[in-house]
């Protein structure tokens, strides 16, 4: 089984995915940001290495999901292929960020790779303000992040709910992050895991 944590950058889905993976005994996948070669440059020049940084992410998730599935074991991963290629890369691009050229190359490299992948049996969107979101990042003190600029997530914020309203691809929960601290509270979090069994198992 396949279960997906979405969110915007600094909504908790790295934390999450640690705890469930312990609670649950399954295997974890985060998203591979301490290796990435593009991060830095990306954030302090956005135009420059915005296709660069996409293109990385979405051969980096094509290679999770496809191991996901050979694996054939129940698998959490932090972050989904569908957000590279539906919010941040759309992101970069309304806001002038990555070139229309770049992004039609973008979106037709993912439009074939989509074929050859199946979606989350579960998705697990964890919905954050902006103020949340800035607060979580100052917290964790990358240092790339520092550059980050509101309206970049503000933006990205906008594009992740019209996506979650129209998510078809499979069992969608949302979760509050504003208000669920999983990782400071553990009746937060065994709130989670609740709703997470009534949508793999039925169990209310």
């Amino acid at each position: 089984m396949h279960i997906a944590i979405a969110g915007n950058i600094g909504s908790g889905k790295t934390t999450l995915t640690g705890l469930l993976a312990k609670h649950f005994g399954w295997d974890p996948h985060y998203e591979d940001v301490d290796t990435n070669p593009y991060l830095n440059s990306f954030y302090e020049d956005m135009q420059r290495w915005s296709f660069n940084l996409q293109i990385y992410f979405l051969n980096s998730r094509f290679r999770q999901v496809v191991d996901i599935r050979k694996s054939g074991k129940t698998v959490i991963q932090d972050r989904t292929i569908y957000e590279d290629a539906y919010i941040f890369a759309p992101n970069l691009h309304s806001m002038n960020l990555m070139s229309t050229r770049d992004f039609d190359n973008y979106r037709s490299l993912f439009d074939l790779m989509s074929t050859f992948i199946q979606p989350p049996d579960l998705l697990i969107y964890l919905r954050a303000s902006v103020p949340t979101l800035v607060n979580q990042i100052q917290k964790r003190g990358r240092d790339y992040e520092n550059a980050i600029r509101l309206d970049y997530l503000k933006n990205l914020n906008e594009i992740y709910e019209d996506w979650i309203e129209n998510y078809k691809f499979g069992k969608l929960l949302i979760i509050d992050a504003d208000t669920l601290k999983v990782s400071e509270n553990p009746e937060d979090l065994g709130s989670v895991i609740e709703k997470i069994n009534a949508q793999l198992h039925g169990l209310f």
